[in-house]
């Protein structure tokens, strides 16, 4: 472990230096596709976003927003051709968040990115051990959701 690292440190702290690794990755592989504009605050849209559509609070809960900070970043990438808002049909007060045929190319891009970034972190440790890390969190994170 590096030295300037605490003796133990804590499990936050790494998973979110882990992260910036991961979504550095990502951003410069967007970058290099044609898709520079998009920010670090629009990737709380992209992976939630379903065919049938979503609304803004929807999104909002699943990502573990603020309804504000979503609704910002929903606009923003409504602007830039990523997300277009339709009609509920369900609700005609309300209105669903859709992505646009460019936003939908953007999923291919960062899932074959974090493919190749999870083979490298396969490769620097094991695929053992970052199979236990997957499933490691994700019964955290369902226990979590659970309370």
């Amino acid at each position: 472990m590096e030295t300037n690292f605490p003796d133990h440190p804590l499990i936050g702290l790494l998973l979110r230096l882990v992260y910036q690794h991961y979504a550095q990755d990502i951003d410069a592989t967007l970058s290099e596709a044609g898709f520079g504009d998009i920010r670090p605050s629009h990737a709380n849209v992209f992976p939630f976003v379903p065919p049938e559509g979503i609304t803004v609070s929807g999104l909002a809960e699943l990502a573990r927003v603020r309804k504000q900070t979503m609704a910002q970043a929903v606009d923003q990438l409504e602007r830039m051709g990523y997300v277009e808002r339709r009609p509920d049909p369900h609700d005609r007060r309300s209105r669903l968040v859709f992505l646009t045929e460019r936003g939908a190319s953007v999923k291919p891009v960062t899932h074959a990115t974090a493919t190749r970034v999870e083979e490298r972190w396969a490769e620097l440790t094991s695929p053992e051990e970052l199979e236990t890390l997957r499933a490691t969190l994700l019964r955290l994170l369902t226990e979590l959701r659970a309370e």
